[in-house]
């Protein structure tokens, strides 16, 4: 079992003796085979015991990393050099990275051990992990319930106790949803504060990398490691990044904006209720309570599926069948090859994606579609810098329902797309949100709270996320 609450807790009972990390590691790969059935790895480095002895010994001699000892599983949309990168799709099936992600060398190179890569929806595209070569994820509080998507595996690999974090990736509510439909912290940050250099794009000006974990001072530690500009990403930001785990706990007082869009119809009782809860801890704990209007925000799920499948659309042509990956057996001719390499690699719902993303890039369409889109995700990021003049956080659900059963909108593409209805307008606005798990009770689904910060400010969203 597991006898710390924290990796500083952990790394003060390795250095004094009480834990072993190599039993520690053998503890994980023990536990991952045992709950296999929950389908939350794709691939697990079981070899990662011999960099566990190396960075044991550096933890004796008290020259070691940040992260020394902390064991982190990856998504499998991230590269590691000479692993697997298959996107949980089978058009890359067989492939091999050949170069590690900035996020994933930035943990390697401060110690972390890197377990496994974790099930996802293929190429990051769903709301449930159903959407996987490799299978679904299951939830580990209901097993008859999904755990969320499109970063389930990783979500479930930390809240059934298979690692100590992960890294997964939101382009839509990734981190966040899974995070809340398991019980766990995750965290989305600002978009350009984590370079996205190795990641498997699936929409390039939404996608985020961000932590996984069971506590606020890991999901603090893990961020001010990855954090930080990269000549790699031209989207990554030279911004200060603060030393958040010591500066995250405070005592301050906020304002805390509720925006009654996210508190309509539609909103799950139970959900609302420990909201309501939460937020009347608060105003009687002398935080100030103000209501505050996101009016666009009811075109966010529309103005998100437009722009995401159009970038999706052109970041997976390069799967073709012709430089790497799957490739189809039938191929006849050059284009047949193609028709048929894609077509057979590519799952349904990724299908789907792509072409809807051609039809509203296609003449005729685009001024209709995409760049009418475009201007609306203006007016929605300019909606929050609004709110943001008035108050320091907004509070949201995280989610519209609990988890919901495996099959259960399989077959209906929009009520899976509307799960996304609360997280999708932080990532056209490009804000940092992490999901607060607020009910995580034995027996009783978890139920998460969203917090949101104005861009780049990170540590004011922990500071706040301490206080729940």
């Amino acid at each position: 079992m597991l006898s710390y609450k924290n990796h500083q807790e952990k790394i003060g009972q390795i250095r004094s003796g009480k834990l072993s990390l190599s039993e520690n590691v053998s503890f994980f790969l023990k536990r991952i085979e045992e709950y296999k059935h929950l389908n939350a790895y794709n691939f697990v480095f079981e070899d990662c015991l011999v960099q566990t002895k190396i960075i044991e010994e550096k933890i004796k001699t008290g020259n070691y990393g940040k992260l020394a000892g902390m064991v982190i599983a990856i998504k499998d949309v991230l590269a590691i050099k000479d692993r697997p990168l298959t996107c949980s799709s089978n058009i890359l099936k067989n492939f091999i990275s050949t170069y590690t992600a900035t996020a994933v060398q930035k943990l390697i190179d401060e110690d972390a051990i890197i377990i496994g890569k974790t099930n996802c929806d293929e190429f990051a595209m769903g709301s449930s992990n159903e959407n996987s070569a490799f299978g679904p994820v299951l939830n580990p509080i209901d097993t008859s319930r999904v755990p969320g998507g499109s970063s389930g595996g990783s979500a479930v690999a930390v809240a059934a106790g298979l690692c100590d974090a992960a890294l997964g990736t939101d382009t839509g509510g990734s981190i966040r949803q899974p995070a809340a439909f398991c019980g766990v912290y995750g965290l989305k940050p600002t978009y350009g504060r984590v370079s996205r250099y190795g990641l498997t794009a699936f929409a390039s000006s939404f996608d985020s990398i961000g932590p996984f974990a069971n506590n606020l001072e890991d999901i603090s530690l893990i961020l001010s490691v990855i954090a930080g500009h990269d000549e790699k990403d031209s989207t990554s930001q030279n911004i200060n990044v603060p030393d958040f785990l010591s500066l995250f706990k405070t005592a301050k007082k906020f304002k805390i904006g509720l925006p009654k869009e996210y508190f309509k119809e539609g909103l799950d009782n139970d959900i609302r209720s420990a909201i309501e809860s939460e937020i009347t801890k608060l105003k009687n704990a002398g935080h100030e309570i103000i209501d505050i209007d996101l009016p666009h925000n009811e075109y966010s799920i529309a103005t998100y599926y437009i722009l995401t499948t159009a970038e999706a659309s052109s970041n997976l042509a390069r799967f073709d069948g012709a430089r790497y990956g799957y490739r189809s057996e039938q191929s006849g001719d050059l284009l047949n090859m193609y028709e048929n390499s894609r077509s057979e690699g590519f799952g349904s719902e990724v299908k789907r994606r792509i072409m809807l993303g051609t039809y509203v890039l296609s003449a005729g369409y685009y001024d209709a579609y995409y760049r009418k889109a475009q201007r609306v995700r203006r007016l929605l990021k300019n909606d929050f810098d609004c709110a943001f003049e008035k108050v320091d956080v907004i509070v949201t659900p995280t989610t519209p329902t609990k988890p919901f059963k495996i099959g259960e909108k399989s077959n209906d593409p929009l009520a899976m797309y509307l799960e996304d209805i609360y997280t999708t307008s932080v990532n056209l606005a490009g804000l940092p949100g992490i999901n607060i798990p607020i009910v995580k009770k034995t027996g009783e689904l978890p139920i998460g709270m969203q917090v949101i910060t104005k861009q780049f400010d990170e540590l004011k969203l922990l500071q706040f996320s301490s206080l729940i």
